[in-house]
Protein backbone atom coordinates (compact mmCIF):
# COMPACT_ATOMS: atom_id res chain seq x y z
CA UNK A 1 0.00 0.00 0.00
CA UNK A 2 2.83 2.37 0.96
CA UNK A 3 4.53 1.61 -2.35
CA UNK A 4 1.37 2.43 -4.32
CA UNK A 5 0.96 5.79 -2.50
CA UNK A 6 4.61 6.61 -3.07
CA UNK A 7 4.24 5.80 -6.78
CA UNK A 8 1.21 8.10 -7.05
CA UNK A 9 3.06 10.92 -5.30
CA UNK A 10 6.06 10.49 -7.62
CA UNK A 11 3.84 10.45 -10.73
CA UNK A 12 1.98 13.50 -9.51
CA UNK A 13 5.22 15.33 -8.88
CA UNK A 14 6.56 14.38 -12.29
CA UNK A 15 3.33 15.55 -13.90
CA UNK A 16 3.61 18.88 -12.10
CA UNK A 17 7.25 19.31 -13.14
CA UNK A 18 6.52 18.47 -16.79
CA UNK A 19 3.55 20.82 -16.76
CA UNK A 20 5.69 23.68 -15.49
CA UNK A 21 8.42 22.88 -18.04
CA UNK A 22 5.89 22.86 -20.91
CA UNK A 23 4.32 26.12 -19.75
CA UNK A 24 7.70 27.84 -19.52
CA UNK A 25 8.82 26.38 -22.87
CA UNK A 26 5.67 27.56 -24.60
CA UNK A 27 6.41 31.11 -23.48
CA UNK A 28 10.09 30.98 -24.34
CA UNK A 29 9.71 29.36 -27.75
CA UNK A 30 6.38 30.94 -28.69
CA UNK A 31 6.32 32.18 -32.28
CA UNK A 32 4.41 35.39 -32.70
CA UNK A 33 1.89 35.03 -35.55
CA UNK A 34 0.80 38.15 -37.34
CA UNK A 35 -2.95 38.42 -36.76
CA UNK A 36 -3.34 39.43 -40.41
CA UNK A 37 -2.40 35.90 -41.48
CA UNK A 38 -5.57 34.55 -39.87
CA UNK A 39 -7.67 37.31 -41.45
CA UNK A 40 -6.22 36.65 -44.91
CA UNK A 41 -6.67 32.91 -44.44
CA UNK A 42 -10.35 33.43 -43.57
CA UNK A 43 -10.78 35.55 -46.70
CA UNK A 44 -9.44 32.75 -48.91
CA UNK A 45 -11.91 30.12 -50.20
CA UNK A 46 -10.14 27.19 -48.52
CA UNK A 47 -9.86 25.16 -51.71
CA UNK A 48 -6.22 24.23 -50.96
CA UNK A 49 -5.85 23.55 -54.68
CA UNK A 50 -2.22 24.65 -54.98
CA UNK A 51 -2.96 26.89 -57.94
CA UNK A 52 -1.20 29.79 -56.22
CA UNK A 53 2.00 27.77 -56.04
CA UNK A 54 1.73 27.03 -52.31
CA UNK A 55 0.71 23.73 -50.66
CA UNK A 56 -2.38 25.23 -49.08
CA UNK A 57 -4.33 28.40 -48.34
CA UNK A 58 -2.59 29.00 -44.99
CA UNK A 59 0.86 28.89 -46.57
CA UNK A 60 -0.32 31.36 -49.21
CA UNK A 61 -1.77 33.60 -46.47
CA UNK A 62 1.60 33.65 -44.69
CA UNK A 63 3.41 34.52 -47.93
CA UNK A 64 0.92 37.33 -48.59
CA UNK A 65 1.49 38.88 -45.19
CA UNK A 66 5.25 38.60 -45.70
CA UNK A 67 4.77 40.54 -48.94
CA UNK A 68 6.54 37.97 -51.09
CA UNK A 69 3.62 37.22 -53.47
CA UNK A 70 0.82 39.01 -55.28
CA UNK A 71 -2.72 38.99 -53.84
CA UNK A 72 -4.31 37.90 -57.12
CA UNK A 73 -2.90 34.36 -57.30
CA UNK A 74 -5.99 32.71 -55.83
CA UNK A 75 -7.86 31.67 -58.95
CA UNK A 76 -10.85 30.08 -57.15
CA UNK A 77 -11.40 33.31 -55.21
CA UNK A 78 -11.00 35.55 -58.23
CA UNK A 79 -11.24 39.32 -58.04
CA UNK A 80 -13.51 39.42 -54.98
CA UNK A 81 -11.00 37.57 -52.79
CA UNK A 82 -8.09 39.58 -54.19
CA UNK A 83 -9.86 42.80 -53.23
CA UNK A 84 -10.61 41.50 -49.72
CA UNK A 85 -6.94 40.64 -49.28
CA UNK A 86 -6.03 44.08 -50.56
CA UNK A 87 -8.26 45.68 -47.92
CA UNK A 88 -6.70 43.60 -45.14
CA UNK A 89 -3.12 44.30 -46.22
CA UNK A 90 -3.66 47.84 -47.49
CA UNK A 91 -2.79 46.99 -51.08
CA UNK A 92 -4.16 48.35 -54.34
CA UNK A 93 -5.12 45.20 -56.21
CA UNK A 94 -6.62 46.83 -59.29
CA UNK A 95 -8.76 44.93 -61.78
CA UNK A 96 -8.48 41.16 -61.87
CA UNK A 97 -9.84 38.81 -64.52
CA UNK A 98 -10.75 35.16 -63.98
CA UNK A 99 -8.88 32.71 -66.18
CA UNK A 100 -10.29 29.50 -67.59
CA UNK A 101 -8.44 26.51 -69.04
CA UNK A 102 -8.78 26.15 -72.81
CA UNK A 103 -8.09 22.76 -74.41
CA UNK A 104 -6.23 23.58 -77.63
CA UNK A 105 -7.23 20.35 -79.38
CA UNK A 106 -10.31 18.66 -80.85
CA UNK A 107 -8.42 15.66 -82.16
CA UNK A 108 -10.66 12.84 -81.03
CA UNK A 109 -10.27 11.36 -84.52
CA UNK A 110 -6.51 11.84 -84.78
CA UNK A 111 -4.85 8.86 -86.43
CA UNK A 112 -2.76 6.46 -84.37
CA UNK A 113 0.85 5.89 -85.30
CA UNK A 114 0.96 2.67 -83.25
CA UNK A 115 -1.04 0.76 -80.65
CA UNK A 116 -0.10 1.91 -77.16
CA UNK A 117 -0.19 -0.72 -74.41
CA UNK A 118 1.72 1.00 -71.65
CA UNK A 119 0.92 2.90 -68.46
CA UNK A 120 -2.42 4.69 -68.93
CA UNK A 121 -1.18 8.24 -68.40
CA UNK A 122 -0.44 10.99 -70.89
CA UNK A 123 2.93 11.60 -69.26
CA UNK A 124 4.03 7.99 -69.74
CA UNK A 125 2.66 7.78 -73.28
CA UNK A 126 4.38 11.00 -74.36
CA UNK A 127 7.77 9.57 -73.40
CA UNK A 128 7.40 6.59 -75.73
CA UNK A 129 8.34 7.83 -79.22
CA UNK A 130 6.67 11.15 -78.51
CA UNK A 131 3.21 9.59 -78.19
CA UNK A 132 1.03 7.16 -80.11
CA UNK A 133 -0.73 9.65 -82.39
CA UNK A 134 0.42 10.98 -85.74
CA UNK A 135 -0.32 14.51 -84.54
CA UNK A 136 2.61 15.20 -82.23
CA UNK A 137 1.04 18.31 -80.69
CA UNK A 138 -2.45 16.99 -79.91
CA UNK A 139 -4.15 15.55 -76.86
CA UNK A 140 -3.25 11.96 -75.97
CA UNK A 141 -6.58 11.53 -74.20
CA UNK A 142 -5.50 9.42 -71.23
CA UNK A 143 -7.01 11.76 -68.64
CA UNK A 144 -4.13 13.09 -66.52
CA UNK A 145 -5.91 16.45 -66.40
CA UNK A 146 -9.19 14.87 -65.34
CA UNK A 147 -7.58 12.96 -62.48
CA UNK A 148 -5.73 15.98 -61.12
CA UNK A 149 -8.74 18.33 -61.19
CA UNK A 150 -9.78 19.01 -57.55
CA UNK A 151 -13.22 20.28 -58.57
CA UNK A 152 -14.27 17.40 -60.82
CA UNK A 153 -14.75 19.88 -63.65
CA UNK A 154 -13.16 17.74 -66.37
CA UNK A 155 -14.67 14.76 -68.14
CA UNK A 156 -13.18 12.84 -71.06
CA UNK A 157 -15.40 12.97 -74.17
CA UNK A 158 -14.23 10.68 -76.98
CA UNK A 159 -10.65 10.99 -75.78
CA UNK A 160 -10.62 14.78 -75.36
CA UNK A 161 -11.02 16.64 -72.03
CA UNK A 162 -14.19 18.68 -71.73
CA UNK A 163 -14.12 21.41 -69.07
CA UNK A 164 -17.23 22.62 -67.28
CA UNK A 165 -16.43 26.27 -66.59
CA UNK A 166 -19.41 26.48 -64.24
CA UNK A 167 -17.62 24.05 -61.90
CA UNK A 168 -13.99 24.93 -62.70
CA UNK A 169 -12.16 26.82 -59.93
CA UNK A 170 -9.42 28.03 -62.30
CA UNK A 171 -6.62 26.48 -60.26
CA UNK A 172 -4.61 25.66 -63.39
CA UNK A 173 -3.56 22.19 -62.28
CA UNK A 174 -4.80 20.68 -65.54
CA UNK A 175 -2.61 23.07 -67.51
CA UNK A 176 0.39 22.27 -65.34
CA UNK A 177 0.12 18.50 -65.67
CA UNK A 178 -0.47 18.29 -69.43
CA UNK A 179 2.79 16.96 -70.96
CA UNK A 180 1.98 18.52 -74.33
CA UNK A 181 0.94 21.92 -72.94
CA UNK A 182 -2.30 21.94 -74.91
CA UNK A 183 -4.29 23.31 -71.96
CA UNK A 184 -3.77 27.03 -71.51
CA UNK A 185 -5.18 29.40 -68.89
CA UNK A 186 -6.86 32.26 -70.73
CA UNK A 187 -8.72 35.35 -69.40
CA UNK A 188 -12.50 34.96 -69.32
CA UNK A 189 -12.95 38.02 -71.55
CA UNK A 190 -11.06 36.31 -74.38
CA UNK A 191 -13.87 34.42 -76.08
CA UNK A 192 -12.35 33.34 -79.40
CA UNK A 193 -9.83 30.49 -79.44
CA UNK A 194 -8.00 28.36 -81.99
CA UNK A 195 -8.28 24.74 -80.88
CA UNK A 196 -5.26 23.41 -82.70
CA UNK A 197 -1.50 23.56 -82.28
CA UNK A 198 -0.47 21.44 -85.27
CA UNK A 199 2.37 23.09 -87.20
CA UNK A 200 2.41 20.69 -90.15
CA UNK A 201 1.49 21.92 -93.62
CA UNK A 202 -2.16 21.62 -94.63
CA UNK A 203 -2.16 18.20 -96.29
CA UNK A 204 0.05 16.59 -93.65
CA UNK A 205 -1.93 18.17 -90.81
CA UNK A 206 -5.25 16.98 -92.17
CA UNK A 207 -3.82 13.52 -92.78
CA UNK A 208 -2.74 13.27 -89.13
CA UNK A 209 -6.01 14.67 -87.81
CA UNK A 210 -9.21 15.71 -89.61
CA UNK A 211 -9.71 18.45 -87.00
CA UNK A 212 -6.44 20.26 -87.72
CA UNK A 213 -5.84 23.80 -88.85
CA UNK A 214 -4.82 23.55 -92.52
CA UNK A 215 -3.29 27.04 -92.77
CA UNK A 216 -5.79 28.11 -95.44
CA UNK A 217 -5.71 31.73 -94.15
CA UNK A 218 -9.45 32.24 -94.63
CA UNK A 219 -9.69 33.42 -91.01
CA UNK A 220 -6.88 35.86 -91.65
CA UNK A 221 -8.64 37.32 -94.68
CA UNK A 222 -12.00 37.69 -92.92
CA UNK A 223 -10.75 39.36 -89.74
CA UNK A 224 -11.60 43.09 -89.85
CA UNK A 225 -9.14 43.90 -87.08
CA UNK A 226 -5.99 42.17 -88.40
CA UNK A 227 -6.06 40.11 -85.20
CA UNK A 228 -5.44 36.60 -86.56
CA UNK A 229 -2.56 35.35 -88.69
CA UNK A 230 -1.29 31.98 -89.80
CA UNK A 231 2.15 31.52 -88.28
CA UNK A 232 4.12 28.32 -88.87
CA UNK A 233 1.07 26.74 -90.53
CA UNK A 234 -1.32 27.40 -87.64
CA UNK A 235 -3.73 30.27 -86.92
CA UNK A 236 -2.65 32.50 -84.01
CA UNK A 237 -4.82 35.20 -82.40
CA UNK A 238 -3.42 38.54 -81.27
CA UNK A 239 -5.67 39.25 -78.29
CA UNK A 240 -4.58 42.86 -78.07
CA UNK A 241 -6.32 43.40 -81.41
CA UNK A 242 -9.10 40.80 -81.22
CA UNK A 243 -12.61 42.15 -80.61
CA UNK A 244 -14.23 38.72 -80.27
CA UNK A 245 -16.42 39.39 -83.30
CA UNK A 246 -16.35 35.75 -84.44
CA UNK A 247 -15.73 36.41 -88.16
CA UNK A 248 -12.82 33.97 -88.10
CA UNK A 249 -15.06 31.32 -86.53
CA UNK A 250 -17.51 31.59 -89.43
CA UNK A 251 -14.72 31.52 -92.01
CA UNK A 252 -12.85 28.45 -90.74
CA UNK A 253 -13.64 25.43 -92.97
CA UNK A 254 -12.20 23.01 -90.39
CA UNK A 255 -14.21 24.35 -87.41
CA UNK A 256 -11.11 24.65 -85.28
CA UNK A 257 -11.92 28.18 -84.07
CA UNK A 258 -14.61 28.70 -81.44
CA UNK A 259 -16.36 31.66 -79.84
CA UNK A 260 -17.44 31.25 -76.19
CA UNK A 261 -19.10 34.65 -75.90
CA UNK A 262 -22.75 33.45 -75.76
CA UNK A 263 -21.98 30.57 -73.42
CA UNK A 264 -20.08 32.70 -70.92
CA UNK A 265 -22.43 35.69 -71.10
CA UNK A 266 -25.40 33.41 -70.47
CA UNK A 267 -23.69 31.78 -67.49
CA UNK A 268 -22.67 35.16 -66.06
CA UNK A 269 -26.22 36.49 -66.46
CA UNK A 270 -27.66 33.47 -64.69
CA UNK A 271 -25.12 33.76 -61.89
CA UNK A 272 -26.11 37.38 -61.27
CA UNK A 273 -29.86 36.70 -61.29
CA UNK A 274 -31.76 37.17 -57.98
CA UNK A 275 -32.23 33.93 -56.03
CA UNK A 276 -36.01 34.01 -56.46
CA UNK A 277 -35.59 34.01 -60.26
CA UNK A 278 -33.23 31.01 -60.11
CA UNK A 279 -35.65 29.12 -57.86
CA UNK A 280 -38.54 29.84 -60.26
CA UNK A 281 -36.51 28.49 -63.21
CA UNK A 282 -35.76 25.27 -61.31
CA UNK A 283 -39.44 24.55 -60.58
Amino acid sequence: MDIAIAALIILGALGLVFGVVLAVSSRIFRVEVDERVEKVYEALPGANCGGCGYPGCFAYAEALVEGSVKPDLCAPGGGDVARKIGEILGLDVGDTVTKYPIVRCQGSQARLSFEYDGIETCEAASILQGGFKECTTGCLGLGDCMRVCPAGAITMRIGIPEIDEGICISCGQCAQICPRNIIEMRPADQYVHVLCLNRDKGKAAKSACPSSCIACKKCEKECPFDAIHVIDNCAVIDYEKCKNCGKCVEACPMNVIINLRKERKSREKKKNEPEEVKEHENI
